[in-house]
Protein backbone atom coordinates (compact mmCIF):
# COMPACT_ATOMS: atom_id res chain seq x y z
CA UNK A 1 0.00 0.00 0.00
CA UNK A 2 1.33 3.51 -1.12
CA UNK A 3 0.32 7.38 -0.64
CA UNK A 4 0.36 9.41 -3.71
CA UNK A 5 -0.62 13.25 -4.64
CA UNK A 6 -1.99 14.20 -7.86
CA UNK A 7 -4.57 17.30 -8.87
CA UNK A 8 -7.05 14.05 -9.88
CA UNK A 9 -8.95 12.30 -6.91
CA UNK A 10 -8.76 8.68 -8.40
CA UNK A 11 -11.63 6.46 -6.69
CA UNK A 12 -11.68 2.80 -8.14
CA UNK A 13 -9.50 0.16 -9.83
CA UNK A 14 -7.30 0.85 -13.30
CA UNK A 15 -5.50 -2.53 -14.54
CA UNK A 16 -4.11 -3.86 -11.27
CA UNK A 17 -3.77 -1.15 -9.20
CA UNK A 18 -6.79 0.45 -6.54
CA UNK A 19 -7.37 3.78 -5.66
CA UNK A 20 -8.91 4.85 -2.75
CA UNK A 21 -9.27 7.18 0.41
CA UNK A 22 -8.36 6.22 3.91
CA UNK A 23 -7.97 8.84 6.55
CA UNK A 24 -7.92 11.43 4.48
CA UNK A 25 -5.03 10.03 2.69
CA UNK A 26 -4.77 8.77 -0.84
CA UNK A 27 -4.04 5.27 -1.32
CA UNK A 28 -2.86 2.75 -4.05
CA UNK A 29 -2.71 -0.35 -3.78
CA UNK A 30 -2.12 -3.85 -5.79
CA UNK A 31 -5.60 -5.42 -6.49
CA UNK A 32 -5.71 -9.06 -4.38
CA UNK A 33 -4.84 -12.26 -6.34
CA UNK A 34 -7.39 -13.87 -4.14
CA UNK A 35 -10.72 -14.60 -6.74
CA UNK A 36 -13.83 -15.92 -5.17
CA UNK A 37 -14.80 -18.37 -8.19
CA UNK A 38 -11.46 -19.93 -8.49
CA UNK A 39 -11.83 -20.27 -4.20
CA UNK A 40 -15.49 -22.03 -4.88
CA UNK A 41 -14.15 -24.18 -8.18
CA UNK A 42 -10.49 -24.22 -8.53
CA UNK A 43 -8.83 -27.67 -7.57
CA UNK A 44 -5.91 -25.82 -6.03
CA UNK A 45 -8.16 -24.45 -3.54
CA UNK A 46 -9.48 -28.06 -2.69
CA UNK A 47 -7.34 -28.14 1.12
CA UNK A 48 -8.54 -24.98 1.82
CA UNK A 49 -12.11 -25.08 0.88
CA UNK A 50 -11.79 -28.16 3.55
CA UNK A 51 -10.25 -26.80 6.20
CA UNK A 52 -12.16 -23.50 5.63
CA UNK A 53 -15.18 -25.80 6.09
CA UNK A 54 -14.02 -27.41 9.08
CA UNK A 55 -12.82 -24.56 10.92
CA UNK A 56 -16.63 -23.05 10.76
CA UNK A 57 -18.17 -25.90 11.84
CA UNK A 58 -15.87 -26.25 14.79
CA UNK A 59 -16.76 -23.20 15.76
CA UNK A 60 -20.32 -23.50 15.29
CA UNK A 61 -20.25 -26.51 17.51
CA UNK A 62 -18.44 -25.17 20.45
CA UNK A 63 -20.64 -22.12 20.50
CA UNK A 64 -23.73 -24.56 20.21
CA UNK A 65 -22.36 -26.40 23.74
CA UNK A 66 -21.12 -22.71 25.40
CA UNK A 67 -24.81 -22.01 25.19
CA UNK A 68 -25.75 -24.48 27.26
CA UNK A 69 -23.15 -23.74 29.90
CA UNK A 70 -22.36 -20.18 29.57
CA UNK A 71 -24.19 -19.15 32.85
CA UNK A 72 -21.43 -20.89 34.47
CA UNK A 73 -18.46 -20.80 32.69
CA UNK A 74 -18.57 -16.62 32.48
CA UNK A 75 -17.36 -17.86 36.39
CA UNK A 76 -14.59 -19.47 34.71
CA UNK A 77 -12.21 -16.01 34.83
CA UNK A 78 -10.73 -17.00 31.26
CA UNK A 79 -11.26 -14.24 28.63
CA UNK A 80 -9.63 -16.74 26.15
CA UNK A 81 -12.52 -19.12 27.19
CA UNK A 82 -14.16 -18.98 23.29
CA UNK A 83 -10.80 -19.58 21.44
CA UNK A 84 -9.56 -22.42 23.71
CA UNK A 85 -13.16 -24.29 22.96
CA UNK A 86 -12.82 -23.76 19.81
CA UNK A 87 -9.29 -25.15 19.63
CA UNK A 88 -10.58 -27.90 21.62
CA UNK A 89 -13.71 -28.67 19.36
CA UNK A 90 -10.45 -28.89 16.13
CA UNK A 91 -9.27 -31.26 18.08
CA UNK A 92 -11.67 -33.72 18.72
CA UNK A 93 -13.08 -33.16 15.20
CA UNK A 94 -9.66 -34.89 13.82
CA UNK A 95 -10.74 -38.03 15.57
CA UNK A 96 -13.46 -38.62 12.88
CA UNK A 97 -11.80 -41.11 11.12
CA UNK A 98 -15.13 -42.16 9.12
CA UNK A 99 -16.06 -38.92 7.17
CA UNK A 100 -13.91 -37.24 4.22
CA UNK A 101 -11.58 -34.24 4.82
CA UNK A 102 -13.75 -31.74 4.32
CA UNK A 103 -16.46 -33.21 6.36
CA UNK A 104 -14.96 -34.38 9.38
CA UNK A 105 -17.52 -33.28 12.27
CA UNK A 106 -17.33 -32.63 16.33
CA UNK A 107 -20.15 -35.50 16.97
CA UNK A 108 -18.01 -37.78 15.33
CA UNK A 109 -15.28 -37.32 17.21
CA UNK A 110 -17.04 -37.25 20.37
CA UNK A 111 -18.20 -40.85 19.39
CA UNK A 112 -15.02 -41.98 20.04
CA UNK A 113 -13.18 -42.22 23.20
CA UNK A 114 -10.17 -40.61 22.92
CA UNK A 115 -12.70 -37.40 22.05
CA UNK A 116 -14.94 -38.09 25.05
CA UNK A 117 -11.40 -38.02 27.48
CA UNK A 118 -10.69 -34.67 25.67
CA UNK A 119 -13.89 -33.14 26.78
CA UNK A 120 -13.90 -34.71 30.10
CA UNK A 121 -10.52 -33.23 30.67
CA UNK A 122 -10.62 -29.57 29.23
CA UNK A 123 -9.96 -26.83 32.27
CA UNK A 124 -12.58 -24.07 31.98
CA UNK A 125 -10.46 -21.52 33.76
CA UNK A 126 -9.54 -20.72 36.92
CA UNK A 127 -11.96 -23.74 38.21
CA UNK A 128 -10.43 -26.94 39.17
CA UNK A 129 -11.72 -29.86 36.65
CA UNK A 130 -14.11 -32.24 37.65
CA UNK A 131 -12.20 -35.34 39.22
CA UNK A 132 -11.82 -38.21 36.95
CA UNK A 133 -13.71 -40.68 39.71
CA UNK A 134 -17.36 -39.15 39.20
CA UNK A 135 -18.73 -40.61 36.28
CA UNK A 136 -22.67 -40.98 35.03
CA UNK A 137 -24.04 -44.85 34.64
CA UNK A 138 -27.79 -45.78 34.91
CA UNK A 139 -30.47 -47.81 32.99
CA UNK A 140 -33.10 -46.88 29.94
CA UNK A 141 -35.19 -44.87 32.78
CA UNK A 142 -32.65 -43.51 35.21
CA UNK A 143 -29.25 -41.83 35.40
CA UNK A 144 -26.75 -42.07 38.30
CA UNK A 145 -23.96 -39.82 39.21
CA UNK A 146 -20.81 -41.60 40.70
CA UNK A 147 -19.32 -39.54 42.76
CA UNK A 148 -16.21 -41.30 43.97
CA UNK A 149 -14.18 -41.28 47.21
CA UNK A 150 -12.58 -37.83 46.88
CA UNK A 151 -15.73 -35.61 46.30
CA UNK A 152 -16.01 -32.32 48.15
CA UNK A 153 -18.51 -29.83 47.69
CA UNK A 154 -22.13 -28.58 49.32
CA UNK A 155 -24.21 -27.86 45.90
CA UNK A 156 -24.13 -30.12 42.73
CA UNK A 157 -25.71 -29.01 39.56
CA UNK A 158 -26.30 -31.15 36.50
CA UNK A 159 -26.51 -29.82 32.89
CA UNK A 160 -27.59 -32.50 30.64
CA UNK A 161 -27.27 -31.23 27.03
CA UNK A 162 -28.23 -33.18 23.50
CA UNK A 163 -26.52 -31.23 20.66
CA UNK A 164 -27.84 -31.11 17.19
CA UNK A 165 -24.57 -30.22 15.53
CA UNK A 166 -26.76 -29.91 12.13
CA UNK A 167 -28.86 -27.41 13.20
CA UNK A 168 -26.18 -26.02 15.48
CA UNK A 169 -29.11 -26.08 17.76
CA UNK A 170 -29.14 -28.09 21.64
CA UNK A 171 -31.66 -29.09 24.48
CA UNK A 172 -30.65 -28.90 27.65
CA UNK A 173 -31.92 -29.85 31.26
CA UNK A 174 -30.69 -28.15 34.46
CA UNK A 175 -31.02 -30.19 38.10
CA UNK A 176 -29.98 -29.52 41.72
CA UNK A 177 -29.04 -32.84 43.19
CA UNK A 178 -29.05 -33.01 46.56
CA UNK A 179 -25.99 -33.87 48.72
CA UNK A 180 -26.48 -36.79 51.34
CA UNK A 181 -24.34 -37.23 53.72
CA UNK A 182 -21.99 -40.66 53.07
CA UNK A 183 -23.84 -40.81 49.57
CA UNK A 184 -21.44 -42.02 46.96
CA UNK A 185 -24.32 -42.00 44.21
CA UNK A 186 -26.91 -39.66 43.16
CA UNK A 187 -29.91 -40.55 40.97
CA UNK A 188 -31.14 -37.71 38.27
CA UNK A 189 -33.90 -37.79 35.41
CA UNK A 190 -32.92 -38.93 32.06
CA UNK A 191 -34.32 -36.35 30.06
CA UNK A 192 -33.63 -37.76 26.81
CA UNK A 193 -34.76 -41.47 25.40
CA UNK A 194 -33.02 -41.83 22.19
CA UNK A 195 -30.34 -39.98 21.16
CA UNK A 196 -27.03 -40.66 19.72
CA UNK A 197 -24.78 -37.88 21.54
CA UNK A 198 -25.54 -37.13 25.44
CA UNK A 199 -23.68 -34.38 27.12
CA UNK A 200 -23.06 -34.29 30.63
CA UNK A 201 -21.89 -30.69 32.40
CA UNK A 202 -21.30 -31.06 36.48
CA UNK A 203 -20.93 -27.92 38.79
CA UNK A 204 -19.84 -28.09 42.27
CA UNK A 205 -20.38 -25.27 44.41
CA UNK A 206 -18.91 -25.14 47.78
CA UNK A 207 -20.18 -21.89 50.36
CA UNK A 208 -22.14 -20.59 47.21
CA UNK A 209 -18.83 -20.43 44.98
CA UNK A 210 -18.06 -22.68 42.16
CA UNK A 211 -15.13 -24.89 42.87
CA UNK A 212 -15.03 -27.40 40.12
CA UNK A 213 -16.66 -27.48 36.54
CA UNK A 214 -16.31 -29.69 34.02
CA UNK A 215 -17.96 -32.56 31.79
CA UNK A 216 -18.20 -35.72 33.14
CA UNK A 217 -17.43 -39.21 31.67
CA UNK A 218 -20.35 -41.48 31.20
Amino acid sequence: MATYESLIKINGSIGDLVFYNLNGKNVVRKKSGFNKTAFKKSPSYEKVRQNSSEFGHCSKAGKTIRSCIESYTKEAGDPLLYQKFAKLMTAIKDLDTVSARGKRTVQNGLLTPEGLKLLRTFSFGEKENIHPEMYISGDKENRILNLGEKFSGEEIIIVTIQPDFDAYAAEYFEEKLPVKALSKELGFEKHFSEATLILYFLVIRYKEEITQMGFVGI
